[in-house]
């Protein structure tokens, strides 16, 4: 069996303000003062509002897909070094701190080296035990519904049509999503009892036995996340290529992009 993780890249979309300026009556002074400003306004966006990110692995599936373009909402949980380009250390701990809900989708710094960006659902919140049991989360001593729907197809990279087997998991106060269990019985089905630090977080991926996550301990995977590494939530899909094609080849969008999924909410 094959693990991935899903690391979320930033997307470049915000970037090509930078190119705006055009010489006008004010020539190459006007046009620098353009450049700059539309640099400023972009840097200002993707620091505070919302930063784009695209994804390249299928950790998430199957709500997220290989090619799907997202915009993190920076403000959501507020704003700690992470959320400055560079993660410039200006300041510990967050400024106007909201916490993560359970279900939440969340864009996060890896603790391993601070600087590599992974997109997980939040399952476990500070002081939540959490165990996994024949493929069921079991939270709090509790196990979380989970119900069989149809399974999910899709073509891998390889160019094969997939069939996984797949379930709506219900987490304790409503919120319910898809996941998928390729390998029943597999070691990710089934893991220690987990204990949540204070100030620290417990994300899997979706695709639960092709997922990098906190089952895996932080010197080989993600371990728990603690909150000043979260960088945003994932709020809402912009843009999704199927392969064929590419965001930055207007040419091959007729028939590369999945139109369905475009300006859609991430569950």
């Amino acid at each position: 069996m094959t693990k991935k993780h899903t690391q979320a890249q930033r997307g470049f979309f915000g970037r090509s303000l930078a190119a705006v300026g055009l010489a006008g009556d004010g020539g190459f002074a006007e046009t620098l003062r353009t450049v700059v400003y539309a640099v400023l306004i972009a840097l200002g966006i993707r620091t505070f509002a919302f930063e784009p990110f695209n994804i390249p692995s299928e950790s998430m599936l199957p709500n997220l897909l290989v090619g799907d373009y997202l915009f993190v909402s920076k403000f959501a949980y507020g704003y700690s070094r992470y959320s400055l380009p560079f993660s410039l250390p200006l300041f510990d701990g967050r400024i106007l701190a909201s916490q993560p809900d359970r279900g939440d989708v969340v864009v996060f710094k890896l603790p391993r080296d601070n600087a590599t960006d992974y997109i997980k659902r939040i399952i476990g919140l500070p002081g939540d035990r959490i165990q996994v049991t024949n493929g069921q989360v079991i939270l709090n001593g509790t196990p979380v519904p989970r119900k069989q729907i149809e399974d999910f197809t899709y073509r891998d990279p390889g160019g094969n049509m997939r069939r996984i087997p797949q379930y709506v998991e219900t987490l304790p106060g409503g919120v319910s999503y898809r996941v998928l269990d390729a390998y029943p019985r597999s070691m990710s089905d089934n893991t220690d009892v987990y204990v949540v630090p204070d100030g620290h977080y417990f994300a899997m991926g979706d695709n639960r036995d092709n997922s990098v996550d906190s089952r895996v301990p932080s010197d080989r995977g993600v371990g728990y996340v603690p909150f000043d590494n979260l960088v945003g939530e994932a709020e809402v899909l912009f843009f999704s290529v199927n392969g064929s094609g590419s965001v930055f080849e207007p040419w091959t969008w007729p028939t590369a992009i999945r139109w369905n999924r475009l300006l859609t909410l991430v569950d």
